[in-house]
């Protein structure tokens, strides 16, 4: 018998609360994505988030924790062996990645890669390093503008991105120069989590601004997630934000894009005041994009906030069967050095009108008691192989 007919896991994408012991190994040390943040800035606010007990979870300057929070909080410790996007959220649904997806941060992609899908596309490369969106645009878009050119480059995370105007590039033709790279880095040796299109507009420096129609062509998951097994079982799997792009659509019965963060969160406010039964499933990356990787504690403080005020308006629109989880897929300290995610636990608030209990969760070692949970909820096994425990029965 369920307990809850609609779960909503919101990923507020990035928010590390906390270096995990083998961090170290990784290149972090002692980093703490929101703790850093509540230093750096004068003020902090976060009402709806602190009686969900997420300052209970690290000491933050200004913001108290509570004695009696409405739910249950916890931390969440990272068993694969990686700190990106793809990553984190595999293994919330149930797969243990061994092996990293490979980066080129340092010195971009290989030249037999480039000149493989220089001549595959018809368009000669320009770029090909690790950057911001922004900068990369600033500096290389009138050219590629006057030489239909193609923006080739990278970040922190396991990406080929390829930026495209949509004047004078075209969305099919960037759209089609991505599937082409999409199978180029299927080989093992260059085998990246995403290929990104990543649309603009505008005419000259200053003027570009990335638009709505990004494309990503992820990996498919090596296996079954617990999306597969709730959308087998005739149950609604809707994502919001990037969930469909980072499952390659596997497991998702409905999706909705998100233009930012503010507005994944408006969809979700949206979703809860509709029927459905099953997983409601929501990233919002901006906290990583925009901010962490750009190393800006304010911004990121402020998007927190702006959060945090959806968050104020989700929270009565939840009833008695329903029940919210709130995370983050890895950590982006806004603060450490250079422009890496960060290996960090991840928070884990759980909060339904039904509860009777409340307080702190037992640290765990795997993101993947998210998945197992959902799927305990709705009578569902989890898939062959897959790895984590529920926390139904903690969650009274």
């Amino acid at each position: 018998m369920e307990k809850y007919k609609r779960i909503f896991v919101i990923v507020m994408d990035s928010l590390g609360v906390g270096a995990m012991d083998d961090s170290p190994e990784f290149g972090d040390v002692g980093v703490n994505t929101l703790g850093h943040i509540s230093q750096s800035v004068d003020s902090f606010c976060m009402p709806n988030l602190q009686k969900m007990g997420m300052a209970n979870l690290t000491p933050l300057k200004q913001v108290e924790p509570v004695e009696k929070s409405i739910g249950y909080y916890g931390k969440l410790n990272e068993k694969s062996r990686g700190k990106d996007t793809m990553t984190g959220h595999w293994e919330m649904m149930g797969l243990e990645v061994t092996k990293p997806f490979k980066t080129f941060t340092e010195h971009g992609f290989p030249p037999e890669l480039i000149e493989e899908l220089e001549k595959r596309t018809g368009h000669k490369v320009i770029g090909n390093k690790s950057a911001s969106g922004t900068e990369i645009l600033d500096e290389l878009g009138e050219e590629e503008i006057a030489t239909g050119h193609m923006i080739v480059y990278t970040s922190a995370d396991s990406v080929l991105q390829i930026c495209g105007n949509e004047e004078t590039f075209g969305l099919d033709e960037l759209y089609r120069c991505c599937e082409i790279a999409r199978e180029i880095t299927m080989k093992d040796e260059w085998r990246v989590g995403r290929v990104i299109a990543r649309p603009y507009v505008g005419k000259k420096k200053g003027e570009f601004k990335r638009t709505s129609n990004r494309h990503d062509y992820a990996l498919k998951p090596f296996g079954k997630t617990a999306l597969n097994v709730l959308k087998d079982a005739g149950l609604d799997v809707i994502s919001v934000g990037k969930i469909r792009d980072i499952f390659d659509g596997e497991g998702i019965t409905e999706a909705y894009k998100s233009k930012s963060s503010v507005h994944g969160m408006e969809q979700t406010i949206e979703l809860a005041q509709k029927d459905f039964h099953g997983l409601c499933f929501v990233n919002l990356v901006d906290f990583d994009a925009l901010w962490g990787h750009r190393r800006n504690p304010q911004g990121y403080a402020e998007e927190i906030e702006k959060f945090d005020v959806n968050l104020g308006k989700l929270l009565p629109l939840l009833k008695d069967n329903d029940l919210l989880i709130i995370t983050a897929d890895h950590g982006n300290d806004p603060t450490y050095t250079g422009t890496d995610h960060t290996r960090e636990k991840v928070p884990f608030l759980a909060h339904s009108p039904a509860m009777n209990g409340n307080g702190e969760l037992p640290e765990t070692d795997t993101f993947a008691v998210i998945g197992a949970t959902v799927v305990d909820n709705f009578g569902v096994k989890m898939p062959e192989g897959t790895i984590g425990e529920s926390l139904m029965k903690k969650l009274l």
